[in-house]
């Protein structure tokens, strides 16, 4: 008996001494150096950044629509043009040819035209005289039948010269058109921006094939940044969103503009009278989908087509909106413990927006958004609901109110080593020092 009761107290001192041991040990685990903020309000206005090229709003690609060689060739690359001014003529011989011969058929089919009339006039008279003498029996009926489809042809050849009149006359205006078209004049007030041909160099027409590129002409008082965003974010995008913007080729000032256009499908060309979109692709094998957005630039500059730009378009914002610092969420697997110790369990919303969710209501186990609230020397894991960003905060809808105090650093404490229930001490800004047990 005395053996047992000797047994039960070496166990029971033995359980002691290792509690004893482990409270020692815990004792001696250093806290993990933290800096903390107090949740606050603020107005968050989200960014989406895209990058891309400067082009004009309006820029035109010169083509002829007749095929020969340049005649002549007034202006130069970089020379600015007003509406009507002459750009290039063609050399006219072949088309001032296919004039004459135009009018030369077109007087035949006159004449013709004439000739059938007259034969028409002598076809209809015999016709009558000899009706009369067919009406007296003077005259048989397979002769007076002659007379009759003989003034039926001729009726017939009077309408044929009608129409070879007429398609006379419209080959006539066509060669005239094809003549007026070798001279070109510009279609609007611009600038040369490329140009690619010079007199004596022979140029295909547009009519039927794809024709030769003489120059480019664009308004470069007028111009848009083209900009290609992530599918993700393209749905954020709005026409009339305001936006700034960065030139890489003026590095000292800022722009601003205003979203005209949102392309409705990933690579949507440009229009008829606008440049060619500036589009990226992966040569690695996969394309990222991105689509075409254009914004119009409100400040005057020199700038030249193709130059590299920066949009940061503003998409959405929030007014007086509960936030935390970028740094304080981070990512954690939703326990029972964590969700049961939260320090947000049970807060009412005292304003705005803001909703009592702490992680709660989540169907499974899983990775949220978490968020450290001081208490004490230690931390909680609060699970959070987070709205949009901007550049340094995250807008706050659920799990926390407006004084907490949290965690703001630094990044390894925050990502890794704190926890719910984890010891800390408040170090100084950029310490980042804290270790885990």
């Amino acid at each position: 008996m005395k053996r047992g009761k000797l047994i039960a107290f070496f166990i029971v001192l033995g359980i002691l001494i290792a509690a004893a041991l482990m409270a020692a040990l815990k004792s001696r685990v250093p806290p993990v150096i933290v800096q903390t903020v107090k949740v606050s309000r603020r107005d968050i206005i989200e960014i989406v950044v895209a990058s891309g090229k400067i082009q004009p709003v309006v820029e035109v690609h010169i083509s002829p629509e007749v095929s020969g060689e340049i005649f002549e060739l007034p202006v130069t690359e970089g020379q600015h043009v007003k509406k009507g001014d002459l750009l290039l003529k063609i050399n006219p011989d072949l088309t001032l040819a296919a004039l004459n011969q135009a009018k030369a058929g077109y007087e035949s089919s006159l004449a013709s035209r004439v000739t059938a009339a007259a034969n028409l006039e002598k076809a209809e008279a015999d016709y009558k005289r000899n009706n009369e003498l067919f009406d007296n029996k003077l005259l048989s009926e397979s002769d007076f039948i002659g007379f009759k489809v003989a003034r039926d042809v001729a009726v017939a050849e009077v309408d044929s010269a009608s129409n070879q009149v007429a398609m006379a006359q419209a080959s006539v205006d066509s060669a005239k058109d094809s003549l007026a078209k070798t001279t070109i004049y510009s279609p609007l007030d611009g600038t040369i921006t490329e140009l690619n041909s010079q007199v004596g160099e022979r140029v295909l027409g547009t009519a039927q094939n794809v024709g030769t590129e003489i120059m480019t002409i664009a308004d470069l008082d007028n111009m848009e940044a083209r900009v290609n965003i992530g599918e993700m974010d393209v749905v954020l995008i709005q026409p009339g969103q305001k936006a700034r913007l960065e030139v890489d080729s003026f590095r000292d000032k800022k722009f601003t503009g205003v979203v005209t256009a949102i392309a409705n499908s990933s690579g949507d060309s440009s229009s008829r009278n606008s440049a060619a979109s500036y589009s990226s692709s992966s040569s690695s094998g996969q394309e990222a989908t991105q689509f075409q957005v254009r914004i119009h630039v409100n400040d005057k500059e020199s700038f030249r087509p193709g130059m590299s730009v920066t949009a940061e378009i503003e998409t959405r914002y929030r007014t007086n909106a509960l936030t935390v610092p970028i740094a304080s969420v981070t990512t954690r697997m939703v326990r029972d413990k964590l969700k049961t110790n939260s320090v947000a369990t049970n807060r009412v919303a005292t304003a705005g927006n803001e909703t009592n969710s702490t992680g709660s209501d989540k169907k499974s186990n899983g990775p949220t958004e978490v968020v450290f609230v001081v208490d004490g020397d230690h931390v909680k894991g609060v699970p959070v609901k987070i709205g949009i960003s901007d550049d340094n905060y995250w807008e706050v809808t659920g799990g926390l109110i407006e004084g907490d105090e949290i965690v703001s650093g630094g990044y390894r404490a925050i990502s890794r080593d704190l926890d719910d229930g984890k010891k800390i001490k408040r170090g100084s800004a950029g310490t980042d020092t804290g270790k885990s047990p």
